[in-house]
């Protein structure tokens, strides 16, 4: 009697497991909310785990045995996370084919208006950082989703800042986590931007550096018409004084207030 009902235990369990790796989709992680709907408990997930059926990445995250998911499968679980967190800044136009010297192992930029931790499974797969900052204050709904999309060839729900979003992502770390010559060299890539939508972004931007390092930089490339584009929107460009500041490698950016 206890063999048969270790043995129908067993048989359970397996027939689980099975049902698992038939379920869900292959290429990414997945948490104990997942495995519990299928009535994996905690405590049989460790099981599975010990027995070399699942992988333990961390707290609560699992994978299968052998499934080399990539960065995209990844990120879409920690999308599920922190509901905020895109691709941003220089990773988001590289993307989207604004390059400069883009190496094989370059770190991934992610942003975020949430504080956030990545985790070391994912660090040690994807050497990335992240960025916790609420660059746009009052933005509404719309904006905030006409600003992050999922460019062509992508894989389906990624989040990723559109090229405008991802220029001000990009100035907003100029100096400090993103060199400002490489920063230059990506703003130079920049071709036909929307103005409106520019305008917006600009109007609600809370770091004055990169507001003016942007119209600075714009006037100086003919981007765009930057004085229609002060007419026309509230731009936040701070006071009437210069910006000054001395950068992590001792340069000192000094910006006037209209670029």
């Amino acid at each position: 009697m206890v063999l048969y009902i270790y043995l129908m235990s067993r048989t359970t369990r397996h027939q689980v497991i099975k049902g698992l790796q038939a379920t869900l989709p292959r290429g990414a992680p997945f948490d104990l909310p997942v495995l519990q709907s299928f009535g994996v408990s905690p405590q049989l997930a460790a099981r599975y785990a010990e027995s070399g059926w699942l992988v333990r990445l961390g707290h609560g995250v699992y994978a299968f045995p052998n499934d080399a998911f990539d960065v995209n499968g990844a990120l879409l679980f920690l999308q599920r996370r922190v509901a905020s967190l895109h691709v941003g800044g220089k990773s988001a136009l590289a993307l989207q084919g604004v390059r400069h010297n883009l190496g094989v192992r370059d770190t991934l930029v992610l942003w975020g208006e949430a504080r956030f931790t990545l985790p070391t499974w994912f660090t040690e797969r994807f050497p990335a950082r992240y960025v916790n900052a609420r660059l746009f204050d009052g933005a509404t709904p719309d904006l905030a989703e006409a600003t992050l999309h999922t460019p062509p060839g992508q894989t389906q729900g990624l989040r990723v800042a559109v090229p405008e979003r991802a220029t001000l992502e990009l100035l907003y770390e100029a100096g400090t986590g993103q060199s400002l010559e490489e920063a230059r060299h990506l703003f130079d890539g920049l071709r036909s931007p929307r103005k409106a939508l520019l305008g917006q972004l600009l109007s609600c931007c809370t770091s004055v550096k990169a507001v003016r390092l942007f119209l600075t930089w714009a006037r100086e490339t003919s981007l765009l018409d930057v004085d229609d584009l002060l007419q026309q929107y509230p731009v936040r460009t701070g006071s009437d004084k210069r910006w000054m500041s001395r950068l992590d490698d001792g340069t000192l950016l000094s910006l006037k207030p209209n670029g």
